[in-house]
């Protein structure tokens, strides 16, 4: 058998990681891995926002908002946040994810951007229901910001994020922030 070719479609397609291509936070095109990952077929991606890949919409809307709030001056962005599989046997199950990406132009950052996603759940695993806000605030903790940086990056106050934490901390019995993180890292 001959291997394919070894050109730039070849290498987007056969990616290791799930690479997406968008303009206006709809997807243009994407390969074969975050096919998988999200467990839908081409015609169920393509063409769709991104908000079909999110467990809601305000956690879709709020994340483009950090994005924009976020990008470097190359128009580089990176997180760990929760999605939502589409489709296929674990359709409508919530999975860690990290995200990282640019905006062609960090003036305009939802114009046209490249992106890549990892699944983290064979690492992370999410094993207690989270509200959307405690999602946000969990990995935002797990990047190491502290309380004051999560209120910034998210519009809220400080005391506000130490609530949700105080929350996490309970669902996941953890005494401590450290702990709290450790569980969360662990699933």
């Amino acid at each position: 058998m001959t291997p394919p070719a070894l050109d730039y479609r070849t290498a987007f397609d056969l990616a290791p990681i799930g690479l997406v291509l968008s303009r206006q936070r709809q997807i243009v095109d994407c390969n074969r891995q975050l096919l998988a990952m999200f467990g839908a077929q081409r015609d169920q991606l393509v063409g769709q926002s991104f908000e079909v890949l999110y467990p809601s919409t305000d956690e879709f809307e709020r994340t483009g908002a950090r994005i924009v709030a976020s990008l470097d001056a190359q128009g580089w962005y990176a997180d760990d946040r929760v999605m939502k599989r589409l489709d296929g046997p674990q359709r409508g199950t919530l999975f860690w994810c990290h995200v990282t990406g640019r905006a062609l132009d960090p003036a305009q950052p939802h114009a046209a951007g490249i992106w890549a996603f990892e699944d983290l759940s064979a690492k992370r695993k999410l094993t207690v229901d989270f509200t959307a806000r405690e999602r946000e605030i969990a990995a935002l903790l797990i990047d190491g910001l502290t309380s004051k940086l999560i209120g910034k990056r998210l519009g809220i106050s400080p005391r506000t994020v130490d609530v949700y934490r105080a929350r996490l901390m309970r669902k996941v019995g953890a005494a401590t922030t450290p702990e709290l993180v450790h569980k969360l890292l662990a699933g």
